[in-house]
């Protein structure tokens, strides 16, 4: 099996449109949550989000390109072309049949759908855009990203909703390890923050409803936690086989280790008590990685700041890693970013990385009251500078879907 690495990195967030400035604002614990501006949510019980600010796709488009795009699919598009120069991907010194990209994307194209659902009701079949297909459809955003930068290798898209991107890491890494490609941009990419996903989560009483303070919505494995508050964004990792980054002199930020992926095969929406699916998934990382549960330094936790989420992922934890449990740092930074959805395990996998390359471990933020079933070091309030040498990205999604990564640091 061959040794796969991270050599670039790219992010289009609520707190930045570039992987340094979210950086800074993930170290520097500042909530990207605030009143919905992308459509009129007055009639909503959550009026919240964590949107995406100042993006222009026509910076980084063609106009006529972008008319044709979803938001999310301009999203994925500035993203992984962050992530290929970050890398410093010269197409013309591979083999494109060699070069892949991978997209996780839970819902897609929602926001297209609804304005043309609209065009249909109110002017008739015939005023239907032609592009409204191609616009909607979650594998877009993989395709564009080929188009864009002629990559000929693995293109597909992965939807298990919010373990979408996680899940697209994980087989990224192992068809590199097989030795199929060797450069694949994954990660992932979604814009939901529309009227009719809105409502849909709304209406499962899903989301947090503290309208009045959006920046403290947001507060994993806090008892007083009222549910997750909806985000959007992209975030591409570039992954690559380690004697080829080092053939042409890439940057190496750290490597890939292990990957575990189940399914609780319980509920449609809820994770099974005591998660039972999740702490599987992260026993099979830790073993894919061949180490033991106290190797790790950090988890980067699902943390939804959901009531069953949070104390479930706690209690697989615990069930995994025994007394270790309260050594390992555990922060949710969706207290920050809010929930990306499909970009969640992205973002979180570059989180992961940069701790790793920059021995820094970031916090769990608006952490005011304890919970007795959530009571992990969660690095409360403010980050850490402590070395990372293991680090581990948790995604569980609706439907039952467990999705682990483990990174490491790179010591050749």
């Amino acid at each position: 099996m061959k040794r796969v690495v991270v050599t670039g990195l790219g992010a289009v967030t609520p707190l930045g449109n570039d992987v340094n400035t979210f950086w800074e604002a993930i170290k520097n614990g500042v909530c990207g949550i605030d009143k919905v501006t992308l459509f009129d949510a007055a009639g909503y019980k959550t009026q919240i989000a964590a949107e995406v600010k100042n993006f222009d796709a026509t910076e980084f488009i063609e106009k006529k390109e972008a008319r044709k795009m979803d938001r999310y699919t301009q999203f994925a598009m500035v993203a992984a072309s962050e992530a290929f120069k970050s890398a410093g991907i010269d197409m013309e010194k591979e083999d494109p049949w060699r070069v892949g990209v991978i997209t996780g994307s839970g819902i897609g194209g929602i926001g297209t759908f609804e304005d043309q659902h609209c065009v249909l009701l109110e002017k008739g079949p015939n005023r239907v855009s032609p592009f409204f297909i191609p616009m909607m459809i979650s594998n877009m955003g993989a395709a564009q990203i080929a188009i864009k930068f002629g990559a000929k290798g693995i293109n597909e898209n992965v939807t298990t909703a919010c373990a979408s991107s996680t899940n697209a890491i994980g087989d990224a890494f192992r068809h590199i390890q097989y030795g199929s490609n060797d450069i694949i941009v994954v990660g992932g990419a979604e814009a939901a923050v529309s009227p009719l996903a809105f409502a849909g989560f709304c209406n499962m009483k899903a989301m947090s409803t503290r309208n009045d303070d959006p920046k403290t919505a947001s507060r994993p494995f806090d008892a007083e936690r009222d549910g997750f508050v909806l985000g959007e964004g992209a975030c591409f990792v570039v992954l690559e086989e380690l004697e080829h980054a080092k053939a042409r002199g890439a940057n190496i930020i750290c490597e890939m280790a292990g990957y575990g992926a189940t399914d609780d095969a319980y509920h449609i929406t809820s994770p099974i008590p005591g998660g039972a699916g999740g702490a599987k998934a992260m026993e099979l990382a830790i073993k894919d990685a061949g180490v033991k549960p106290e190797d790790i330094t950090y988890i980067n936790a699902h943390g939804t700041s959901t009531k069953y989420n949070d104390q479930f992922e706690t209690e697989a934890i615990k069930s995994v890693f025994g007394d270790a449990a309260y050594k390992v740092a555990v922060s949710s930074t969706k207290s920050m970013t809010g929930h990306l959805l499909g970009a969640a395990g992205g973002a979180e996998a570059i989180i992961c990385a940069l701790a790793i390359r920059d021995g820094y471990i970031p916090a769990t933020i608006n952490y005011k009251t304890p919970d007795p079933d959530c009571d992990l070091d969660i690095v409360p309030n403010e980050g850490r500078n402590q070395e990372v040498k293991y680090a581990m990205s948790n995604s569980l999604g609706f439907g039952g879907h467990n999705a682990t990564i483990v990174m490491k640091k790179y010591e050749g």
